[in-house]
């Protein structure tokens, strides 16, 4: 299934893997949600519902749009990614993101601050799509990408100014980062992955740096 195969993607490129599949958190009617999160209006949304009593384990929802789902199940991004399905390609795959960075790093109990999961969609957002793009177009490599992602996204303007700061936050991040592995994917043309191991092996170090060493290492990219 399409979620199931994300995750495994994502997991594939960063070496990394949970327990559990993304399908036994899926929630697709906002009625089965906690009742604070019933009356939201986004297509995704990753819920930490409550701590368990032992403070051992989280309880998790990934909300997903049931309509979002029937879109992509018609044009599956996995197959062909184009103009028509990326929005909704983006939007289910920073809902698995937060669910496997999450859920990830519960499992070596690391805390995650918002700002970090939010940067850590939008790094993959540009990783994966780059994988995607370079597998179905060989021939070409997507220079576009990185501009679509990041400066042609906009924030939905009934998002509250707080969380807005956050989001710009982590794009302007992410986006800076990705900028530095965009240079060197052009010179090598190669794919997470396979030929370039050297873009692998940063993406992973990268995964698992704490928030903190997250943002010194951007802030130092000249």
């Amino acid at each position: 299934m399409l979620l199931s195969r994300l995750q495994h993607l994502i997991g594939s490129i960063y070496d990394v893997s949970v327990a559990h599949d993304v399908y036994d958190f899926l929630v697709t009617d906002r009625t089965h949600l906690p009742a604070a999160a019933r009356g939201g209006t986004a297509e995704e949304e990753l819920i930490v519902a409550q701590p368990a009593a032992d403070g051992d384990e989280l309880a998790l929802a990934l909300y997903l749009d049931p309509a979002l789902l029937g879109r992509l199940a018609r044009e599956d991004p996995l197959v062909r990614l184009h103009a028509g399905n990326v929005g909704d390609w983006w939007t289910a795959l920073e809902g698995v993101s937060h669910f496997l960075y999450l859920a990830w790093n519960a499992g070596h109990d690391k805390p995650v601050s918002l700002l970090e999961l939010e940067m850590q969609a939008e790094v993959d957002k540009y990783v994966a799509s780059y994988w995607l793009l370079r597998r179905q177009v060989p021939q070409r490599f997507p220079a576009e990408l990185r501009r679509v992602l990041f400066a042609r996204t906009r924030i939905d303007p009934r998002v509250a100014a707080e969380r807005a700061r956050l989001y710009r936050e982590a794009s302007r991040y992410a986006e800076r980062f990705c900028g530095r592995l965009e240079q060197n994917l052009a010179r090598t043309q190669g794919c997470p992955g396979e030929s370039d191991g050297a873009v692998l092996a940063e993406l992973r170090r990268f995964y698992r740096l704490t928030h903190a060493r997250k943002c010194a290492l951007i802030d130092g990219i000249a």
